[in-house]
């Protein structure tokens, strides 16, 4: 495992001359585990996360698509580490983060972010598509932080990042199931930061708007119009976007950030 860097503080609390490098040093040696990682939003994740320094397990529940995620980003060689789950097994997410720790001795950062939709008004869903929402959506985001939880506590560190929604944050039509699980996920957020804070264990959520990725590329064209017109940057945001923020809540920059929603939309939600 590549050596951490270690940077210790003056005593003197006025003393901030090498501040600036311990904010800004390398995450080296740092294990994160991302969930949904092989395309889009994911992937966009791993790939900030591996140029801030860390190892990067990439779990998703198509292993077909691991290929290409290697390809593009760049062949990261044993710095990527893709595994297949699917998410909504609890037994397996557990199994999946003993194995991670075995192998590398720690884990640091999570990242929830598999998600599906499963779009329709309220009074037609059938159960199957509220069910298969609020699993893949909340209930796995649960079951990886009760798992990596364990480990951080003994380490007395660590940073869970759950991606939520704008329609979490607001509701949208047509999106009962969507919408509450990712309001659910913001739940969890804070009641988990609040309960790991005193172990120096982080939980923040990032709340996406009208992103341009395969989910909402398949929209009709009248509705992303509409959502462009409720933008007050008036663009669509890009994965790299959401990226950038999780990388931020993710590395030592936000160390004192925990319990926190970072809504990255353009201005949508204020």
């Amino acid at each position: 495992m590549p050596e951490v860097k270690q940077l210790r503080l003056s005593k003197n609390r006025t003393d901030t001359s090498n501040l600036k490098d311990f904010e800004h040093m390398p995450e080296t040696g740092k294990i994160a585990i991302v969930t949904g990682a092989a395309r889009g939003i994911g992937l966009e994740i791993c790939r900030e996360l591996l140029d801030a320094g860390m190892t990067v397990v990439a779990v998703d529940i198509r292993p077909e698509l691991f290929e290409a995620a290697r390809a593009s980003l760049g062949e990261p060689g044993e710095n990527l580490d893709c595994r297949q789950l699917d998410v909504t097994d609890s037994k397996a997410f557990t199994s999946l983060v003993d194995a991670v720790v075995e192998r590398y001795g720690r884990v640091d950062v999570l990242v929830n972010n598999a998600g599906i939709t499963r779009d329709g008004l309220l009074m037609r869903m059938d159960d199957a598509d509220w069910e298969l929402v609020l699993k893949v959506n909340l209930f796995s985001a649960f079951y990886g932080t009760r798992a990596v939880s364990r480990y951080m506590v003994r380490q007395k560190s660590g940073s869970i990042v759950n991606i939520s929604s704008y329609s979490g944050l607001e509701g949208n039509r047509g999106q009962a199931n969507y919408s509450a699980s990712k309001a659910g996920l913001i739940g969890l957020t804070k009641t988990t930061a609040k309960e790991l804070a005193g172990k120096n264990i982080r939980c923040n959520a990032v709340a996406p708007g009208f992103i341009e990725t395969e989910m909402t590329a398949v929209l009709p064209q009248q509705a992303k119009d509409m959502a462009l017109s409720q933008i007050p940057m008036k663009r669509m945001g890009s994965p790299r976007d959401i990226a950038k923020a999780v990388c931020f809540l993710a590395c030592g920059a936000s160390d004192y950030v925990t319990a926190q929603v970072l809504s990255v939309d353009g201005g949508m939600h204020t």
